[in-house]
């Protein structure tokens, strides 16, 4: 919002129009899942443009003739046909973008949450290599994330083919330094991500499950799948600051305390700043840290983790992790916050984490162009199932609101399925009825509203009040094949009015 009323220009691409739409420029309002038509065809109308900044393409990236010849078909007439978006605004926002002295392409889980999630994100990254607007001040690839401490959960490895500081768990070198510093071997193939680890539940090759501050049961798609499988473990641990319906479901379950509340650690923002988080608040009695319960668990199974705490994990992480080394805990404090890369205790951090793209000859491996292709949303629209459901989220609210559902808002209203003032009007659907919505997986009852943001054809929900309405009920469990990400945004569903009660008329 500063940066709009210091007279940046905003677009804003969403099916929805959104609040932050209301303030933008302009407002390219795509059907859903057609985020790489787009990106393709913006990338054709720079070339065409001859908008490309050659001396950076040259210089610091592979790939380009390829690309090139992957955007071709996606002309502005033929994405306009697949996206909805007048050609005109395409092309606008493509010289507006390529033009631009400083530019930033910024995301979340709209682009994310589709089964083609990273070949939507490698679209937005050709972009910036095809412009330059990359690794300098102003300009960069901004993806949002969806919840605090996203980031920082990636640094420590909490990614299936990835050990601390981002190292391939499958390079023999890496695997081999964390080996003898742990003293194990360790499997040199990656692990399963979220999505298969329910797969292999379906197929009986996980029998056992350990989950730390998650609540898998509400926040997952196609829940009945989700929660059948569950149930159907021979062991399931649970540890969290509340008893969440996964934890309803455990054998065990851990009372955790609030990590950046209640105990000491690390936190690392969006632009990659690492910053000390303090114990404000003594937690409640019976409940251990994370890393408490964890190093007691490792002793009970016969290892020696007794006084390992916060610094002493961070420090030994850094020493495995150069792109760590250099933050120690006195250094995040003097700093009040440092930026990884940060290899060596003279190093302030790097600012920009691509600026190397700029050196020549550059530094490390060129950013190499990744050509994708449009693919549709999974779950198809048909006659039974014509109206497009996206879920996401409410100012008001968090996830499945196990944390923000204790707290009164003024904002908040519960849930609803919000339907366009025109599809209301065709359906007969008065304000607040109750509706039944149904997928190709299950049905919910719901109350429905106008939303004057939506277009017909779109309905919106979200998944902050699965006790009213377990809107994951409806969602698609089709994934991404390289990030495991579900495709929460695209589920195809029908609403249908109830029957009238005897003795009164349907309104």
């Amino acid at each position: 919002m500063k940066g709009v009323r210091n007279g940046a220009r905003l677009y804003v691409v969403d099916p929805r129009r959104t609040s932050s739409a209301q303030w933008a420029d302009t407002w390219l309002g795509l059907d859903v899942g057609t985020d790489i038509a787009l990106a393709n065809a913006i990338g054709r109308e720079i070339i065409h443009a001859g908008l490309v900044n050659t001396e950076f393409v040259k210089n610091a990236t592979t790939g380009f003739d390829a690309y090139a010849a992957a955007v071709e078909p996606y002309g502005l007439k033929e994405a306009e046909r697949i996206t909805g978006i007048p050609a005109e605004a395409i092309a606008e926002l493509a010289h507006a973008y390529a033009k631009a002295p400083r530019a930033q392409l910024c995301w979340t889980l709209g682009i994310t949450e589709h089964h083609t999630a990273t070949d939507n994100v490698l679209a937005l990254c050709n972009l910036a290599l095809l412009t330059g607007h990359v690794g300098r001040y102003g300009s960069g690839l901004v993806p949002l994330r969806g919840q605090n401490n996203v980031q920082g959960g990636g640094d420590m490895g909490a990614i299936p083919n990835k050990f601390p500081g981002f190292q391939d768990v499958e390079d023999d070198e890496v695997r081999g330094r964390y080996e003898r510093s742990w003293g194990v071997k360790i499997p040199p193939q990656k692990g399963w991500h979220l999505s298969q680890m329910f797969d292999a539940m379906e197929r009986g090759e996980l029998k056992g499950v350990y989950v730390i501050g998650e609540n898998p049961a509400q926040s997952e798609a196609n829940t009945e799948r989700t929660i059948e499988l569950l149930k159907g473990l021979d062991h399931l641990v649970v540890q969290d600051i509340f008893l969440t319906k996964t934890a309803e479901l455990a054998d065990v379950v851990l009372p955790a305390t609030v990590a950046c509340f209640e105990d000491e650690g690390t936190t690392t923002s969006s632009e990659r700043r690492v910053q000390r988080t303090r114990k404000a608040l003594e937690p409640p009695a019976g409940t251990r840290s994370d890393i408490e319960i964890i190093c007691e668990m490792a002793t009970r199974l016969g290892h020696d983790w007794d006084g390992i705490d916060a610094e002493a994990a961070w420090d030994e992480m850094r020493q495995l992790s150069p792109m760590h080394r250099g933050m120690s805990y006195e250094r995040l404090e003097a700093a009040q916050g440092i930026q990884w890369p940060c290899p060596a205790e003279d190093h302030p951090g790097e600012q920009f984490l691509h600026g190397r793209l700029w050196e020549s000859p550059v530094r490390g491996p060129l950013a190499p162009f990744s050509p994708v292709e449009f693919d549709p949303p999974l779950d198809e629209l048909t006659d039974e199932f014509p109206i497009r459901l996206s879920t996401g989220r409410h100012l008001d609210s968090f996830n499945t609101g196990v944390q923000s559902g204790h707290f009164r808002s003024p904002l908040r209203k519960g849930e609803s399925l919000a339907l366009s003032p025109e599809d209301m009007a065709t359906m007969g659907l008065a304000e607040g009825e109750v509706v039944r919505v149904t997928s190709r997986r299950g049905s919910v009852l719901t109350p429905v509203n106008t939303d004057p943001s939506l277009r017909p054809g779109m309905a919106f929900m979200t998944f902050h009040f699965p006790e009213e309405v377990d809107t994951n009920v409806l969602t698609v469990d089709a994934w991404d094949s390289k990030s495991g990400t579900s495709e929460f945004k695209a589920a195809a569903v029908r609403v249908d009015r109830l029957p009238a009660a005897p003795g009164k008329e349907m309104p």
